[in-house]
């Protein structure tokens, strides 16, 4: 087995970057939903499922930590990494509550704009990041990723739903940061650890499925019929939910690479 894509996605439900190679921290993916728009009023986390317009909204995270944003009919814009104790803002994803440098005016404009929505960007530094869920070894942190620092799916898995469902779909869709190919659909669902290099990643929990995978991520449009989640349904309901893909933590840091061995550990 081996990774056959890798995916980053700088900025919370924007769209993704697909990339030779990728560097592994304390948070996984290095860049990785590091940025998220949020609520002007509320503080509360925006995403697709809200503002499917976010599918076409491209997000470019640069080495010294800031985005370049772009969308259709927007110009783009550069935003710099705020300092870590800058313009601090209290924001809500899910269940947790955090306070996070605010990114300025002019991004929270540009947004605001794009989302028709008065919101703020924000960015999470290590520092202030969240707990893991369950936090097994007391120190496992998440930046604004749903839960988990990483998310796999197996390429066998994908094909054997678009078998089912009958026509092509993108592996974006389901926003996975590891595509592993040469296991058998649904292999992931039994790991508990995998060895990539020389870092090792425990599988945590499966990762259940929500509206966005029914957005086109070339046009931004939902299917009519609901898919891929009404097969998805069918056979993958579980009792957290539509279950497709493993979300994963990563022990350690290092490079991955486009080819590089999987090896499951157990």
């Amino acid at each position: 087995m081996h990774l056959s894509a890798l995916y980053r996605f700088p900025l919370k439900s924007a769209m993704g970057e697909s990339l030779p190679s990728l560097q592994l921290d304390g948070l996984g993916v290095a860049g990785d939903r590091r940025w998220m728009f949020a609520d002007a009023e509320t503080g509360r986390f925006m995403t697709q499922r809200t503002f499917p317009r976010m599918s076409q909204l491209q997000a470019r995270w640069n080495a010294a930590g800031g985005l370049t944003l772009e969308a259709p009919g927007m110009p783009a814009l550069q935003v710099a990494l705020p300092e870590p104790d800058q313009a601090l803002r209290g924001v809500i994803i899910w269940r947790d509550t955090l306070r996070v440098p605010d990114a300025g005016d002019e991004a929270a404009a540009w947004g605001s704009e794009l989302l028709g929505k008065a919101c703020r960007l924000v960015h999470v530094p290590a520092e202030r990041a969240r707990f893991i869920e369950g936090n097994v070894n007391g120190d496992e942190k998440v930046g604004f990723a749903d839960g988990f620092p990483l998310l796999l799916i197996g390429q066998a898995s994908l094909d054997d739903l678009v078998a089912r469902v009958g026509r092509p779909l993108e592996m974006l869709r389901f926003r996975p940061n590891l595509v592993v190919q040469g296991s058998e659909p649904y292999a992931e669902d039994n790991w508990k650890r995998i060895r990539i290099g020389d870092v090792e990643f425990t599988l945590a929990k499966r990762c259940s499925r929500c509206v966005i995978t029914t957005i086109d991520p070339q046009t931004g449009e939902r299917s009519a019929d609901r898919e891929p989640l009404t097969t998805l349904r069918s056979y993958r309901q579980g009792e957290d939910g539509i279950l497709f893909g493993q979300n994963l933590i990563n022990h350690g840091s290092g490079e991955l690479q486009v080819g590089m061995a999987v090896e499951v550990v157990a």
